[in-house]
């Protein structure tokens, strides 16, 4: 259905040190593939690992064991060319908000390599689609959220990279309807992946907040 795997995960491990409780593992043996123009759901609940896995694989985190591969570049070795192919958006947006729309954007394009011939045109189509033109030259810190996440995603695509790790909501029924699969994180683990239908069919129950519910209680069974 999908092509070649854009983003391969093995064994993925990170273990952080607290003053408190010792080494905790936020991230303990993670592995999954995700294919290209492949929609990849990760959910899990707060802690469970989610935002360590994906900021190793922005190359922001390095792991304490494992491999994982980014549109055939090894995330580790090959850190900036994996930087140059993801558009990475995160919750808080990373805006500047003493820059307008045009400044952050062409300054993020030009970090990414992209000249003038290249920028301008990039940056006039992503406007136009987005609705930015209006308030371009508008410093950020006075728009709306709307406006400003707007603005995060030009960012992000500037540079048309072919892997996006995108993850600014927390409504499981916008993950049901977009998402080609899932994988349920907890604890740090992998506990289960499946399209909705597979994922239904392992719980026999039919919204994902249900078999969300469901699969973490299982995972609270099995003792992890």
């Amino acid at each position: 259905m999908f092509g070649p795997d854009m983003i391969s995960v093995r064994d993925l491990a990170k273990v952080f040190q607290d003053k408190k409780r010792g080494p905790v593992r936020a991230v303990d043996g993670v592995s999954f593939d995700v294919g290209r123009g492949e929609i990849y759901g990760l959910l899990g609940p707060n802690g469970a690992g989610k935002t360590t896995t994906l900021r190793i694989l922005a190359t922001v985190l390095a792991p304490s064991r494992g491999s994982a591969t980014l549109d055939g570049l090894d995330i580790f070795r090959d850190g900036r060319r994996v930087r140059q192919r993801l558009g990475f958006l995160s919750g808080d947006m990373g805006l500047y908000h003493r820059l307008t729309p045009r400044e952050l954007v062409a300054f993020f394009g030009r970090l990414n390599s992209l000249d003038g011939a290249r920028l301008r045109p990039r940056m006039d189509e992503l406007f136009s689609l987005l609705g930015i033109h209006e308030f371009a030259d508008t410093k950020i810190d006075k728009l709306s959220t709307g406006m400003r996440q707007r603005v995060a995603i030009a960012r992000t695509l500037v540079h048309d990279p072919p892997v996006l790790i995108l993850y600014s909501t927390h409504v499981m029924e916008e993950a049901e309807c977009l998402c080609d699969r899932i994988g349920v994180i907890h604890r740090g683990k992998i506990r289960a992946v499946g399209t909705i239908e597979e994922l239904r069919a392992r719980t026999g129950k039919s919204r994902l907040r249900e078999i969300f519910l469901d699969l973490l209680s299982l995972a609270e069974g099995d003792g992890g």
